[in-house]
């Protein structure tokens, strides 16, 4: 089968979207299919350019650029990036593949238009691989009225839920925004979970053990910090175990949060914190080497489910988790019943201090997290059993 998988994120970005697209299609490329990812390139001077990545053809069409500007320059770019993109990919070799299938990552919203042309023209299924309900999550946060900016967006996405055959949601809590309120459509939903493949080893170009944090167990953050992780509740976390020696805190990561949190950790005066900036994702199993505990932590408004990236990255290294998440969240049940880690729904936070130090006096006793935080990940977030499921799902 000749895939297309559609996308506004692949390396050499950095973004968890980038790496689970650049693990799938590998692992759609090991299973015998021919993959060709079509992803936007803001600031490419050429309308297409073309490279092959482990198996993989990789086609960059230009487009505007999305990141770092105000809200109303985003959108115009986001709405115009799938007219430019299938306008660019008519001028490429590419022009001329004919797929028998079609698949989409979101977030970004936008890319329907490009998806259904694709599909008309080839006659073929398409999938959307769902990672988060846009703008419901924006709309729960506060961060936008429903008003007519989310009434707009609420019809993109709907658009791009009509232009697909099947839905892959990333959690069963998922399926009932669908299910429960009409939006089957001639569809199907389905849940697929999220992924993550292994990284060859490679040093990190962190070592906490030159830092201030050396010899202490390490609870580790590394991701995006920005308005939808609600982070000042890990920061609160630190403030309250500060007299314990034993425990430090690495936060690795970028966004729009990161320097509002840095800068309150200074003024706190918090010497159990150490932030750094963004790494390559191949450095990320090095620097879970040096680590214990991996955080995770969910704004308490949010009302969808996700299980982030971050997570399965925990699970992967063998990392247990203390989790500050949303009350509902799907997340919540599969820590508790795996026995992977501590789960606060607290929307204060209060609580994830005892929860810190009961974790520290677990792993020093020798429980078996460990071996189970692995167990997990390859039984639930295998990248073979999600390009599987993938291809099933066009193929039908």
């Amino acid at each position: 089968m000749h895939v297309a998988l559609i996308a506004d994120a692949f390396p050499p970005m950095r973004s968890s979207g980038a790496v689970q697209l650049r693990d799938l299609s590998r692992e759609l490329v090991r299973q015998g299919h021919r993959v060709t990812v079509l992803t936007s390139a803001p600031g490419q001077s050429r309308p297409w350019e073309i490279e092959m990545q482990g198996g993989v053809e990789v086609v960059r069409l230009r487009a505007l650029s999305t990141r770092d500007m105000n809200y109303a320059r985003r959108a115009i770019s986001e709405l115009l990036m799938p007219f430019l993109m299938l306008r660019n990919l008519r001028k490429s070799p590419a022009a001329a593949h004919q797929f028998d299938g079609v698949a989409w990552y979101s977030p970004n919203i936008f890319l329907g238009p490009m998806v259904k042309a694709l599909k008309k023209r080839d006659k073929c299924r398409s999938y959307l691989i769902l990672r988060d309900i846009f703008p419901e999550w924006m709309a729960d946060m506060g961060l936008i009225k429903r008003g007519l900016v989310y009434r707009a967006l609420k019809a993109v996405a709907a658009y791009q839920y009509s232009v697909a055959d099947v839905i892959g949601v990333q959690t069963p809590g998922n399926l009932a925004y669908f299910t429960h309120r009409g939006r089957t459509g001639p569809h199907r939903v389905e849940v697929l979970q999220n992924w993550l493949a292994d990284s060859p080893a490679r040093e990190c170009s962190i070592d906490l053990s030159t830092t201030a944090l050396a010899g202490r167990t390490i609870f580790v953050y590394a991701g995006n910090m920005g308005v939808a992780q609600g982070m000042s509740k890990l920061l609160d976390l630190a403030e309250q175990v500060g007299a314990d020696q034993r425990i430090g805190f690495a936060f690795v990561g970028r966004g729009t949060d990161g320097p509002i949190l840095q800068a309150d950790a200074e003024r706190r005066g918090l010497d159990n914190v150490l932030f750094f900036e963004e790494i390559d994702p191949d450095e990320i199993p090095a620097l879970y080497a040096q680590a214990s505990v991996g955080l995770v932590a969910l704004d308490a408004r949010h009302q969808s489910h996700n299980i982030p990236g971050k997570f399965i990255s925990y699970m992967h290294a063998g990392l247990p988790v203390l989790a500050s998440i949303n009350p509902g969240n799907d997340l919540e049940d599969l820590i508790v019943y795996e026995k992977v880690g501590r789960v606060s729904t607290d929307p204060t936070g209060a609580d994830l201090a005892e929860m810190a130090m009961g974790m520290v006096e677990e792993l020093r006793s020798g429980t078996d997290m460990v071996g189970r935080c692995r167990t997990l990940a390859k039984r639930l977030f295998s990248v073979d059993a999600i390009a599987a499921q993938l291809v099933r799902g066009l193929a039908q």
